[in-house]
């Protein structure tokens, strides 16, 4: 059976691998999720808060005799919650690399141009095969239009891209007032491929404390069915390497993903949920489903279920829109 795909670029054995998550700060939890057939390792984000964080942190250490920095750094997150502070992230691309056959694909998520492109350098000459630049950002300024936001990101990736040799991914939010054209834009300015979609993890309100209560909620199959239909409107009408993120819990979520155009599939929350070898049980069962179905190879099934093939994309959008409306019966 032939899974072969190509991801931003790289010439992979299929298209199963983690996602960012702190799964890929454990050498040993790296050491099995290669074992378990993983076809590279996606590592999670560095934050450039934890940077920013850091050289606010050195410079009070100097400065132990003023506190102009202190109201600052109350507003960061401490750098003890970050299990990898940046030099060891760095680091840990090196030891990965050097642990692991198949690429190694760093993540960051900055804040501002330099934070960027300084760490993405650094990132490059650590060894690091491909890098997912990670745009975790609401647009809650009610004064910045979304050409505005849109415009500093194109900023970010063309600065990236422009700076390191190794191939730039960008992962984004579903929120985007028009995300085809944006990701049209995305790869105009260099990206070599697109990753969707961030999830943003809510927080709940404690009443009584009157305070926010972060959550932690692993995904589910459901949230597979928004990226395939991003995927489905993207594949074949923008030139660049697909991923899905999120909502990824079977062979079956696989097959939908790869049908809707997608290079690539990272899973996180059923890794987390099952352990590092469950990747194996689910390339096992792709495997299966294949040979079931007379499939000789991934590529003969991939984009099959896109808007390319469609002849008026807008009025299939439409129908199915009304069809989804008009299926709901009462169970009363």
């Amino acid at each position: 059976m032939d899974l072969r795909t190509k991801y931003l670029g790289l010439e992979l054995a299929h298209p199963l691998m983690p996602g960012g998550s702190p799964m890929a700060d454990d050498l040993d939890t790296v050491r099995r999720l290669e074992d378990a057939g993983a076809a590279a390792i996606v590592m999670h984000s560095l934050f450039e808060e934890q940077l920013t964080g850091e050289q606010l942190a050195t410079h009070a250490a100097l400065e132990a005799s003023t506190e102009s920095y202190g109201e600052s750094l109350s507003f960061l997150p401490s750098i003890s919650d970050f299990r990898l502070g940046p030099e060891e992230y760095l680091e840990q691309i090196r030891k990965i690399k050097q642990l692991v056959k198949v690429p190694v694909i760093a993540s960051l998520n900055g804040a501002t141009l330099g934070g960027w492109l300084g760490y993405a350098k650094m990132m490059a000459e650590a060894g690091a095969d491909a890098l997912e630049l990670n745009v975790y950002q609401l647009a809650t300024d009610p004064e910045e239009s979304a050409q505005a936001l849109e415009q500093r990101t194109l900023a970010v990736v063309r600065a990236v891209t422009e700076a390191v040799s190794i191939p730039v991914a960008v992962k984004l939010s579903p929120f985007y007032t028009s995300t085809a054209n944006f990701a049209r834009q995305l790869v105009a300015a260099g990206a070599a491929g697109l990753v969707l979609f961030n999830r943003f993890y809510q927080s709940d309100i404690d009443i009584e404390e009157l305070d926010v209560k972060p959550q932690l909620r692993l995904s589910d199959s459901s949230e597979l069915l928004l990226r395939l239909r991003w995927i489905a409107i993207l594949s074949g009408r923008v030139n660049a390497s697909f991923a899905v993120t999120g909502g990824v819990h079977s062979a079956v979520d696989v097959v939908k993903a790869v049908m809707s155009g997608a290079h690539g599939v990272q899973l996180v929350s059923a890794l987390l949920r099952h352990g590092p070898y469950y990747l194996k049980f689910i390339l096992d069962d792709l495997n299966r489903w294949l040979e079931e179905h007379e499939i000789g190879s991934l590529d003969e099934i991939r984009g099959n279920m896109s808007l390319e093939r469609c002849p008026d994309p807008r009025q299939l959008e439409r129908t199915n829109y009304m069809r989804v409306l008009a299926s709901w019966r009462p169970a009363w």
